[in-house]
């Protein structure tokens, strides 16, 4: 992709030095975090809260060690939100609607969301109970390593796809919450990135095998080769993405026609 780091997005929040109750997530461990997680849903109360002196908030942290590979990731990752958010924008507008912004998260291991406490494992989400999409930049070194998908679009596609959610919560979200409803859901979540793709490849952001690695990366996280990897079978009812090869082939569809009403799943 071409790209030239800018100011970073204003609606970009750096949660990557963030503690809990006087200690990172990290360091509360995997023990920790599930013994709390198991007490607030026995108790329906918000443990996590306690720990942070009851406000629900974490605890400010010092400064944030990183490297400037990191920090490179960084301003790419603004980019693309203030690119796709700018085009869906436009999007908005040309049909007499406005366009309300989401927010990007950045964090580490672990990170409290208006939709409750999420580790690292839960990978990039959309909370549409505060219009946030959150990512832990770890994410994309098991993106490349595990998965097989490396390369910057490949990178951008998955912010794409988050921020797709966000767009239809503000179409008005009717899949439902069946496995089905589910599918439907992020497929065309998967389109709405693609239609992004279009109106970057028209802009020159695109270079040459860059759809190729978005492809190659929603392929990569479509149901069954996950379901595979992981267990080494197939459970087609209880699929909640779609299939690899209906992920990228929404993807493609939306990346090939740039208009959202392809993408009626």
């Amino acid at each position: 992709m071409r790209w030239d780091p800018a100011p970073r997005s204003e609606n970009l929040e750096d949660r990557r030095g963030q503690r809990f109750g006087g200690m990172t997530v990290g360091r509360l461990g995997v023990g920790g975090v599930v013994l709390l997680l198991v007490l607030s849903l026995v108790f329906k109360r918000d443990f996590f809260s306690l720990i942070s002196g009851g406000t629900g908030e974490a605890a400010p942290a010092g400064p944030v060690a990183t490297t400037p590979e990191e920090e490179h990731l960084v301003d790419f990752v603004s980019f693309v939100f203030d690119t796709a958010q700018s085009t869906w924008a436009t999007m908005f507008a040309q049909r007499g609607a406005r366009y309300q912004s989401a927010k990007l998260v950045l964090f580490r291991d672990g990170v409290q969301s208006a939709c409750g406490f999420a580790q690292t494992a839960t990978g990039p989400f959309y909370c549409p109970g505060d219009h946030k999409v959150y990512i832990d930049l770890g994410f994309y070194d098991e993106l490349r390593r595990r998965f097989g998908a490396p390369g910057d679009f490949a990178q951008a596609y998955v912010l794409a796809h988050e921020l797709g959610h966000h767009v239809q919560t503000q179409l008005g979200d009717t899949f439902g919450s069946s496995n089905a409803g589910s599918v439907r859901r992020e497929l065309q979540a998967d389109c709405f990135a693609g239609v992004w793709g279009y109106y970057m490849a028209h802009e020159g952001v695109l270079e040459p095998g860059d759809a190729e690695e978005g492809l190659g990366a929603a392929a990569a996280v479509g149901d069954d080769r996950l379901q595979r990897m992981s267990t080494g079978t197939v459970s087609p009812e209880t699929f909640t993405h779609g299939t690899s090869a209906q992920r990228a082939s929404w993807f493609r569809r939306g990346l090939q026609s740039g208009r959202t009403e392809s993408c009626q799943t």
